[in-house]
C-alpha cells in the first residue's frame, strides 16, 4: 500500500504507544485476550529488506503490524498472533503447546509481595528469627526443564531467593538466607512448597555501598582527595543529527531501533565513502545473554539465567541521568514498552546519544613539523538492570571506519554464607564466611551485515608460520590463510589464539579500487570457552554458546540463538537446530553470530559492589575502503605546538 507519511516516519521505527494499546484491543476484541491472561511481549514484526527498500525508494508504506505473545493463566496455554495495526484485524492466531512464555516485570514484583505476604513463609522465616518483612525481598527465577520437579511439571514455575536488608534502603543482596527457597505456581500465584533444607548463622558482614549505610570507621578510612571539576562543553551542540529514530555523523548513518526482547537495536548501518553511500549493517543487536552459575550448591543449582530469552533486556532497561550515566552534550530517546496487560509504559532516556574524545586517532612527527588529528567517536548506550546486576552497553562508530561494540558489568554479586570451618570450592572468598559462586556471562551478538550489497561471503582468516627453509631461513615470514565458509557446518567456528582467528564478511561480487573485494572483519574480544561437558543439561538448552561463531543464512524467523521460548526449555532449538541442516552460506544474504563474555572468577575487589568489567569486540574495515578513510578529518582548530628543542637554531 502506499499513504502519505508526515515527520520523520520510517516503517523500522519501534511501536508506539497507541500501536501497544490497539495490539491489545483488537486481540480483546477478536480472541477475548483481557481479563485472566497476560501480553509477555509485544514488538514490531520489522518489514523485510524489499520493502525497506521500496520505502525509501518510493515511500511506499509497508503492512505495520505487530507481534503479540501472550497466554491464558488459567489454562496455562501459550499463542503467537500476528496483528495488523493498518488493517485493524489478526493476520494469525497460533497455540504454541508445551511452552513457557518470557516472564514478565509484573510476575516478578507480584511474586515478591504475594511471597512476603504469605503466611506460612512469614512463619517459616519466623523460625529463623526474621520477622520484619519490610526488609525481605524475595527474588524470584525461573526454571531450567533439566531442574524442574517433575510433581510440577505443565505449570508456569517461579523459585525464589530470599534476602534480608540489614536496615531500609540497605543493600539487600548482602544478606542471603541460605537454604530458603519457595516453589510458585506464578499463573496462579500459588505457593507449591518451601524449600527449608539448611541455614548457616549470619556472619558479620560489611556489604553496604550506599554512603549512609558504609560504617563510619570505613569512611573516616578514606584518603582519596576529592577530584576537581571535569567539564566537557560543546557551546555550539554536538556534530551529529538526530531526526526522528535517524542518526547521522561524520559520514555514518544509521537508525536506532528498541523491543522488549533485545532492548537496542540498530538498522541501516551505512557509510558516506565520498559521495557513495555504501552499506555496512542492516541490523545489529544482542540476541541472547546466558548466565550460568558454576555451583551445585542447593542455594545456586538452578541459578542459570537467560536474561535475553526468559525476560528481556528491553523491559529492564533504565532511564539515563545526565552527569552520572552521559557526560557530555547528550541527546536521548525515550522507549516505549507495555505492561502484562498491554497497557503502554515510556522508559524516559533510554538511550543516550553523544561525542566522546577518545585521544590521538592519527599522528607522524618528522623534521618537517607534525600533522595529529584527535579523534572523536559516536557513542550510542543504553544501561539495563537485571535484578543483581547491570549490562552497559555502548556501539561506537569512528571517523576510520571502525565500529565497536562494548558491554560493561557493574553492580552486585549474588553471594552466600558458610559455617565456621565451611569450604566453598565453586567460589571465591569476598567478606567474613561469604562466597562469591564462579559464573559466566554469555553474550550472542546478531550481526546482519550487507557489505555493499546483501550477497556476502564469510572467511576465516588466520596468520600461518612459514617453515624455515631456504626461502625462509630466519624463519621471519608469515602467511595469511583466508578459508571461505561455504555450508553452516564450516560456519560453526572457535576462536584460536595460536593463529589469531578472526572473521572477514566480504562481498566478492564487486572489487575496490585496488582490486579486491571489499570486507568488513569482526576482531574478536571477550571470547571465552562454554567449559561445559556436551551431555550437561544445562549445555543442552544453551548449545549457541558452544562455539564463538556461527554463520546461517539470513531468515526472519530464526532470530534467538537459543530458541524462541527459553523459560523451562529443555534443548536449543537455535542456532544447534538450525545448522544442523547444513544450508549453503556462501554469496548469499548471511547473518554472523557471535559469542562473547565474562568468565567471571570474583574477586575480593568486586564487593560489595562490582567495578565494572569490560569485554569488547571490533568490526573494521579491511579492504573496505582503498586507504585511511579519515585523512580529511580536520586538524583541531587550535594548532598544535611541537616543541623540539634539539632541532632549535643556535648562536653556538
Amino acid at each position: 500500500m502506499t499513504r502519505t507519511t508526515t515527520g520523520t516516519f520510517h516503517p523500522l521505527d519501534p511501536l508506539g504507544a497507541d500501536e501497544f494499546a490497539k495490539a491489545a484491543a483488537v486481540l480483546a476484541r477478536e480472541h477475548g485476550v483481557g481479563d485472566g491472561w497476560r501480553f509477555a511481549s509485544i514488538e514490531l514484526a520489522e518489514p523485510d529488506k524489499a520493502a525497506v527498500s521500496a520505502f525509501d525508494s518510493s515511500g511506499t508504506v509497508p503492512d505495520r503490524r505487530a507481534i503479540v505473545v501472550c497466554f491464558d493463566r488459567g489454562s496455562g496455554d501459550t499463542y503467537k498472533a500476528l496483528v495488523s495495526l493498518t488493517g485493524d484485524n489478526v493476520v494469525s492466531w497460533q497455540h504454541i503447546p508445551d511452552v513457557q512464555a518470557n516472564f514478565t516485570v509484573d510476575e516478578w514484583e507480584e511474586a515478591d509481595a504475594f511471597l512476603r505476604g504469605h503466611p506460612d513463609v512469614i512463619a517459616a522465616l519466623a523460625k529463623r528469627g526474621i520477622t520484619d518483612m519490610s526488609l525481605v525481598f524475595m527474588d524470584v527465577w525461573t526454571y531450567g526443564d533439566a531442574v524442574t520437579p517433575e510433581k510440577y511439571r505443565g505449570r508456569r514455575l517461579g523459585w525464589s531467593d530470599t534476602w534480608v536488608r540489614s536496615a531500609e534502603g540497605a543493600n539487600p543482596y548482602a544478606g542471603p538466607v541460605n537454604g530458603f527457597h519457595c516453589v510458585i505456581d506464578v499463573n496462579k500465584m500459588e505457593l507449591l512448597e518451601i524449600e527449608d533444607t539448611f541455614s548457616v548463622e549470619r556472619p558479620e558482614v560489611m556489604g553496604e555501598y550506599v554512603p549512609r549505610h558504609i560504617p563510619e570507621r570505613i569512611r573516616n578510612a578514606s584518603t582519596r582527595p576529592p577530584l576537581k571539576a571535569l567539564d566537557i562543553v560543546q557551546p555550539e551542540g554536538p556534530s551529529f543529527t538526530l531526526e526522528g529514530n535517524k542518526l547521522e555523523w561524520q559520514n555514518w548513518s544509521l537508525r536506532v531501533g528498541f523491543n522488549y526482547r533485545e532492548g537496542m537495536t540498530l538498522h541501516a548501518v551505512t557509510y558516506n565513502d565520498n559521495g557513495r553511500v555504501r552499506s555496512i549493517a542492516n541490523r545489529m543487536s544482542f540476541a541472547e545473554m546466558a548466565v550460568p552459575y558454576r555451583d551445585t550448591s542447593p542455594d545456586h543449582y538452578r541459578r542459570t539465567a537467560f536474561d535475553i530469552g526468559e525476560w528481556g533486556i528491553g523491559f529492564m532497561t533504565t532511564s539515563l541521568t545526565l552527569g552520572c550515566d552521559c557526560l557530555g552534550e547528550i541527546r536521548y530517546l525515550d522507549a516505549v514498552l507495555h505492561d502484562s496487560h498491554g497497557v503502554p509504559f515510556t522508559i524516559e532516556n533510554a538511550i543516550c546519544i553523544h561525542e566522546e574524545d577518545n585521544a590521538v586517532l592519527w599522528k607522524h612527527v618528522d623534521h618537517d613539523g607534525a600533522e595529529v588529528r584527535r579523534m572523536r567517536r559516536l557513542t550510542v548506550s543504553t544501561h539495563v538492570t537485571v535484578a543483581n546486576y547491570e549490562y552497559l552497553v555502548y556501539w561506537r562508530f569512528y571517523q576510520d571506519g571502525n565500529i565497536e561494540c562494548e558491554v560493561r558489568a557493574t553492580g552486585i554479586m549474588v553471594v552466600s554464607h558458610f559455617p565456621e570451618g565451611g569450604e566453598h570450592p565453586s567460589g571465591t572468598l569476598v567478606d567474613n564466611r561469604t562466597y562469591a559462586p564462579f559464573h559466566q556471562h554469555f553474550l550472542v551478538a546478531r550481526l546482519d551485515l550487507d557489505v555493499d550489497g546483501t550477497e556476502n561471503t564469510v572467511y576465516a582468516t588466520e596468520t600461518e608460520i612459514v617453515p624455515m627453509g631456504p626461502d625462509n631461513p630466519l624463519g621471519l615470514a608469515l602467511r595469511q590463510k583466508n578459508t571461505p565458509l561455504r555450508t553452516e557446518l564450516e560456519g560453526r567456528q572457535d576462536f584460536d589464539w595460536q593463529s589469531q582467528r578472526a572473521w572477514k564478511v566480504v562481498n566478492d561480487n564487486t572489487t575496490t579500487g585496488l582490486g579486491t573485494a571489499p570486507a568488513y572483519k569482526l576482531v574478536p574480544g571477550g571470547a571465552i570457552p562454554s567449559m561445559f561437558d556436551p551431555a550437561s543439561p544445562i549445555f543442552q538448552r544453551t548449545g549457541a554458546i558452544g562455539h564463538t561463531v556461527w554463520v546461517t543464512p539470513n531468515s526472519p524467523d530464526e532470530r534467538w540463538p537459543a530458541g524462541e521460548f527459553v523459560n523451562q526449555s529443555k534443548v536449543d532449538h537455535g542456532l544447534p537446530a538450525w545448522t544442523a541442516a547444513d544450508r549453503p552460506i556462501e554469496n548469499t544474504d548471511v547473518v554472523l553470530w557471535y559469542t562473547f563474555g565474562i568468565h567471571h572468577i570474583p574477586r575480593p575487589e568486586d564487593w560489595p559492589i562490582m567495578p565494572a568489567d569490560t569485554v569488547s569486540f571490533w568490526l573494521k574495515p579491511a579492504g573496505f575502503f582503498d586507504r585511511n578513510p579519515a585523512l580529511d578529518v580536520a586538524p583541531t582548530p587550535e594548532a598544535c605546538d611541537h616543541h623540539h628543542p634539539h632541532h632549535e637554531d643556535s648562536d653556538d
